[in-house]
């Protein structure tokens, strides 16, 4: 249980993140969901977290500023006086063949995926060092260890995110802090729903599992590892992908 446990979501108006603030939420954690973009679906989630009995708060921050990152992270120990949990599962898309990608949209991707991750972090952990305890999620994807065509800065972002999970996981264990990673494979959100149902066939196929994953699953594994039941679990990959990467 993550009874009265603060826990922030990056990116969790939807998808895979509105999965794990539910989640997390259904645990007894008081969770912040971060938006970026609609904030009525912000509130959607909000409504459905309070509907099921637990405790939520929407709050817009644009994870690829430093600065609001600052005065988002500050902003919740001041309003709740600690931070337990972060998930960094805010992220983009803007594919592309290498050879036709603009450097506006690598960039742009690296910016939210990556030097998001980072930018939370880095003022997260301030605050949990103070208390000696903390748990750091980072969402990754099965595309940041196997790569994948016309997603040059998409595998670059969720690689990196990986080595920021590690390297991160190695400053902080002294202070009794746990950082790791969940990398998911193919699941069934927005994202995914706009392929064809013939590139859905030839994913499918080479999933050992046979079949795409819920965002439920996703939010499993990270409630695993924001528990106290992974407080042994450092710089770690968890991969929810259905077999794709063994």
């Amino acid at each position: 249980m993550l009874t009265e446990k603060i826990a922030v979501v990056t990116g969790a108006s939807r998808g895979i993140g509105r999965a794990i603030a539910i989640k997390l939420a259904s645990l007894g954690a008081a969770v912040i969901i971060n938006y970026n973009g609609s904030a009525d679906k912000a509130a959607e989630v909000k409504e459905e977290i309070e509907r099921l009995g637990g405790r939520a708060d929407t709050r817009q921050c644009d994870v690829s500023d430093f600065q609001a990152c600052s005065a988002f992270i500050q902003d919740i120990v001041k309003d709740y006086g600690r931070l337990d949990i972060l998930v960094n599962n805010a992220g983009i898309t803007r594919d592309g063949l290498l050879l036709k990608m603009s450097e506006e949209d690598f960039d742009a991707v690296l910016n939210t995926n990556l030097k998001g991750a980072f930018h939370t972090t880095r003022f997260a952990v301030r605050q949990m060092i103070r208390q000696r305890s903390g748990r750091i999620i980072n969402l990754s994807s099965v595309v940041g260890v196997s790569g994948n065509a016309g997603q040059a800065n998409y595998a670059a972002s969720k690689a990196g995110v990986l080595g920021l999970t590690k390297a991160v996981a190695k400053e902080v264990a002294s202070r009794g802090i746990t950082v790791n990673a969940v990398a998911p494979g193919f699941i069934e959100t927005d994202m995914t729903a706009k392929l064809t149902d013939k590139v859905k066939e030839s994913i499918s196929a080479q999933i050992p599992l046979g079949t795409f994953g819920k965002p439920e699953y996703v939010a499993d594994a990270v409630a695993f590892l924001a528990s106290d039941a992974a407080c042994y679990i450092t710089g770690q990959v968890l991969h929810v992908d259905g077999g794709m990467v063994m």
